[in-house]
């Protein structure tokens, strides 16, 4: 079950302090996850709160790789209009997106950490490599068929665990 635990569990992305949570824990990496992530998969944009929550995370001296198993365009155009680079079609959790994402900005499993909405996918992905996984609330509800049934078992995997920044996963988009 270790595997299945986040090192940490943020209610939204953006309560993730890039000084305290980021740089103070020792990361100057960060592989981010997209969809419902910082992606909202009712709108297809990314919300402003997130937009000024990555610009901070860049000011505090941590480079980003966008980690996605998006097969579509989408993860492409979102990296270019970031200026981030980006790995999609990654199979998360399998180990070789992850390594091409760590690559792309000379990271190492000991100072990066795995930002994303799922336990199966972004913090199994991370356990597997040795490297620290904050799991955050997903944006909103709206999701792919098979990522919900998945959600539902995570959630009981969750218990009642709340994750920081509020009570619970409500307040979302």
């Amino acid at each position: 079950m270790a595997f299945l635990e986040p090192d940490r569990y943020f209610a939204r992305v953006t309560r993730i302090s890039p000084e305290d949570d980021l740089i103070g824990c020792g990361f100057t990496h960060m592989l981010l996850d997209m969809d419902n992530t910082i992606l909202s998969r009712a709108t297809h944009d990314i919300p402003r709160d997130v937009l000024a929550w990555l610009e901070q995370v860049r000011e505090a001296g941590v480079s980003v790789c966008l980690l996605s198993n998006n097969w579509h365009d989408v993860p492409y155009e979102w990296a270019k209009t970031l200026d981030l680079p980006v790995v999609a079609k990654a199979c998360k959790p399998l180990p070789h997106g992850y390594i091409a994402a760590r690559g792309k900005i000379g990271a190492r499993s000991a100072d990066t950490v795995v930002v994303g909405d799922q336990l199966s996918t972004d913090v199994v992905g991370a356990h597997l490599l040795g490297m620290k996984a904050y799991l955050v609330c997903p944006l909103v509800e709206q999701d792919l068929k098979h990522t919900q049934v998945v959600r539902a078992f995570e959630r009981m995997l969750l218990g009642a665990r709340s994750p920081e920044g509020v009570s619970a996963c409500e307040g979302r988009d």
